[in-house]
């Protein structure tokens, strides 16, 4: 399906409200493999400049040579004219090689490290067991300058899927950055108030993402009239007063709060499914979900910040050339995306949002 349905009729910018930010990146995004990449990726390269492509593919990408050729298959799957660039991982397991993460840094291969508790989340259980154990790995990570990215949940199953977060913070997190006091690390996709002040705390070398499902979601919206898969993730949602403490968060103009949007596309046979797999699609709606949550919370003139700015910065890549301009003017998501014989459901699909996508400049 064409991502044409996601964006306005070219209406000019000077006839509806607008704002006008330089191209953004999205620093978290699963943008699978085969058939689902080919269905996916526009919708992310059509809204962003860059991304931070997630390794936990089957295998997961722990070797440069695989970030090498699963960077050529998606460079392969782009749209002719598509000037995005993906950003590759290293997915870190206990048996990472130190000299292995520095040369793919060294040369360019990839940008960061993905540490994934194992078991935490999707494809994940090939992940570390004990961060500990990994600290060749970080003590080489935080000499080079190469950014962690950490899912940030307890895999302990006598803890509670709503305290998991808060719990792996306080056990983990915390020490994590007193053991490396000079490793960068990003928090990735943040559910708390907690894990905000706790990045807030650490703002000189740490920062989190934030997706735009959690910024309007809370745990209710799952059951919300009955069970809600499509908006089952993980980190799961949380309280209602988490949710506003990532509104503010996100919307404060702060640089240690950049966008992420998780978006993680599972078919709609594996979300609909007696074992539910956890990730919302938010690819194709993302932006128009962001600006809707900074016009509300009155911080346009902080979006560009958020969007453009703050991600860049904090792995010391130059900002973006060129613009995308956001138009106040209503537009009705696609309800899927095909992906072969089955779809993917939209985050918001079908609904009439506020906002929509103009034009967009290199």
């Amino acid at each position: 399906m064409s991502t044409d349905t996601l964006f306005a009729s070219r209406a000019p910018a000077d006839a509806v409200p607008s704002v006008t930010i330089r191209r953004p990146d999205d620093w978290h995004v699963h943008l699978r493999d085969g058939a689902m990449l080919e269905a996916v990726l526009p919708f992310t390269a059509n809204q962003f400049r860059r991304a931070i492509v997630m390794p936990n593919l089957v295998p997961p990408v722990t070797t440069v040579a695989m970030a090498q050729s699963y960077r050529a298959r998606i460079l392969a799957a782009l749209p002719g004219d598509s000037d995005f660039e993906p950003l590759m991982t290293c997915y870190l397991t206990d048996h990472t090689d130190p000299d292995e993460i520095e040369r793919g840094y060294r040369d360019g291969v990839w940008l960061a490290a993905k540490l994934y508790p194992a078991g935490a989340t999707t494809n994940s259980h090939a992940g570390v067991t004990d961060i500990a154990k990994l600290a060749p790995v970080l003590e080489r990570m935080e000499r080079i300058g190469m950014a962690v990215l950490v899912h940030g949940e307890a895999t302990d199953p006598a803890i509670d899927i709503f305290d998991r977060e808060a719990a792996f913070m306080q056990a983990e997190m915390l020490p994590l950055l007193q053991r490396h006091e000079g490793l960068k690390v990003v928090v990735e996709h943040a559910t708390t108030a907690e894990t905000v002040d706790l990045v807030r705390a650490h703002a000189d070398r740490a920062a989190c993402t934030i997706t735009p499902h959690h910024l309007v979601i809370n745990r209710t919206s799952i059951f919300q009239g009955g069970l809600r898969p499509h908006l089952y993730c993980l980190p799961v949602a949380k309280r209602e007063r988490h949710r506003l403490a990532l509104r503010a968060a996100a919307t404060s103009g702060e640089a240690c709060f950049m966008l992420g949007t998780d978006t993680a596309p599972h078919r709609r046979g594996a979300k609909e499914a007696e074992c539910c797999s956890a990730g919302v699609f938010g690819g194709a709606t993302a932006l128009q979900t962001y600006v809707q949550v900074f016009d509300e919370e009155g911080a346009l003139d902080r979006f560009e910040a958020f969007a453009s700015l703050n991600g860049a910065r904090f792995h010391g890549l130059p900002v973006n050339e060129g613009t995308i301009t956001l138009l106040k003017k209503p537009a009705t998501a696609l309800a899927a995306v095909s992906v072969e014989d089955e779809d993917v459901v939209v985050f918001r699909g079908g609904e009439p949002l506020p906002w929509s996508i103009g034009d967009v400049r290199a």
